[in-house]
């Protein structure tokens, strides 16, 4: 946890977002795939579900849903008539079957799944052991092999509630394996890339913070002990047993937990879900502890104008994980960060709200080559500079992304009257 925060620095310009390599592929685009869209909702509530999983159970392709509930899936023609699995935390999973040919308009209805709070023993009524024996079991959960995780990745800026600037890519991130737990040999390569920008002078603010697309690396809390805590640094923290949950129908120790000490290393408070038979890590939810500021202010800001006031509000994150043949994987990794900012002598102070993500679309194991340095993404280069402004709606083509929500589509028709005007 010492080091990974200068790790993914990467030279922010609210409204000129996060670093990326110069090198666009125009994969898939080429094949032949079917289309299937939705939304899922919540069967008693009947209200929309966000980050719920979809997937093809007989590959890795896969994606999630946005905040308004809705997803859209491509699926190769080779891959045949087949089922989605939807699942999310807390629910039963669903399969639906498919036909040949399209599919759109699906409304998928997820059933709260019973409290089986009663049904958990609890190990060793100590939950630090427990975090301790998944530690130990990251070698035989996760893969023993070298793999290649295709992403798509967002970034917003909002200023107040209005986007000021938006950035996609689709994403290659190629994964050691696991039984090293070194992240030093990991590599992202953007494949294809586009952004936004408000062209406002007023809404150019120059900040350099932590993020970007090398998230992907290096906030895989599984891989990387420094993301989150190792086993050396458990004794900073306070853990305790919080009501279990279901995922993907199996259920899940949770453990909450919270910085013991007031020092720079313990940083975060959250919740990790732990499978109750495997003992492997499905899912981290965790905040950056804002109590000291200044310890949250060294955390997430590197640079910042003269004369600038900075002052972190909330600093989140959410890293899931999937299994497949017995063996799990990254899936969804998302970042949010608020702050205001105001200038010695002004009176008000504005807000700021930076949301990252990433899911994992496929996943591939077998003849996997290195990306080499030469081609991978570079914290120190600037997605402004090198995306194009491409918005058309066939611009992804095969690629499976996260389907925007209402309010971002309304924001890109007015960014893009900016542009042209």
């Amino acid at each position: 946890m010492k080091t990974w925060f200068s790790q993914v620095l990467v030279g922010l310009i609210i409204g000129l977002l996060m670093g990326a390599s110069p090198l666009w592929a125009q994969g898939g685009d080429s094949e032949s795939y079917i289309t299937v869209s939705g939304i899922v909702k919540d069967k008693r509530s009947k209200k929309t579900l966000e980050n719920v999983n979809i997937n093809l159970p007989s590959s890795n392709v896969g994606t999630v849903t946005n905040a308004d509930g809705e997803f859209t899936l491509k699926i190769r023609t080779d891959e045949g008539p087949s089922n989605l699995i939807v699942s999310h935390i807390g629910y039963v999973n669903e399969k639906v079957r498919l036909n040949a040919g399209d599919v759109s308009g699906l409304t998928i209805w997820l059933t709260p799944h019973a409290n089986l709070l009663h049904e958990v023993v609890v190990f060793g009524s100590n939950p630090r052991i427990l975090v301790e024996e998944a530690l130990k079991k990251v070698a035989v959960n996760y893969s023993s092999k070298s793999n290649m995780l295709t992403g798509f990745y967002r970034e917003t800026v909002q200023k107040r509630k209005r986007y000021i600037s938006i950035a996609e890519a689709v994403v290659d991130v190629y994964k050691t394996p696991y039984t090293s737990r070194q992240v030093d040999s990991d590599r992202v390569q953007i494949l294809k890339g586009r952004r936004l920008l408000s062209q406002k002078t007023s809404d150019t603010l120059a900040v350099k913070l932590v993020g970007g697309p090398n998230l992907s690396i290096y906030l895989d809390v599984v891989k990387n002990p420094d993301a989150l805590f190792d086993s050396e640094e458990l004794g900073n923290y306070d853990f305790w047993f919080e009501e279990s949950a279901n995922i993907d129908n199996r259920l899940q120790y949770v453990i909450g937990f919270k910085p013991r000490v007031i020092e720079m290393y313990a940083l975060f408070f959250g919740k990790m879900y732990i499978d109750r038979e495997r003992l492997s890590i499905t899912r981290a939810e965790f905040n950056l502890d804002m109590a000291n500021k200044t310890k949250a202010i060294h955390a997430i800001l590197k640079k910042k104008p003269f004369g600038l006031r900075f002052k972190p509000q909330e600093m989140s994150f959410l890293v899931t994980y999937k299994e497949y043949n017995g063996v799990s994987y990254l899936n969804y990794i998302r970042n949010d960060i608020r702050f205001k900012c105001d200038w010695k002598r002004r009176l008000f102070s504005t807000s700021y709200t930076v949301l990252s993500e990433m899911v994992v679309t496929d996943q591939r194991a077998d003849n996997v080559s290195k990306i080499s340095y030469k081609h991978s993404f570079d914290a120190q280069e600037v997605f402004y500079d090198k995306a194009p402004v491409s918005w058309s709606d066939d611009y992804w083509g095969g690629y499976n992304i996260i389907e925007p929500t209402e309010s971002l589509e309304h924001a890109v028709g007015k960014l893009k009257k900016q542009v042209n005007e």
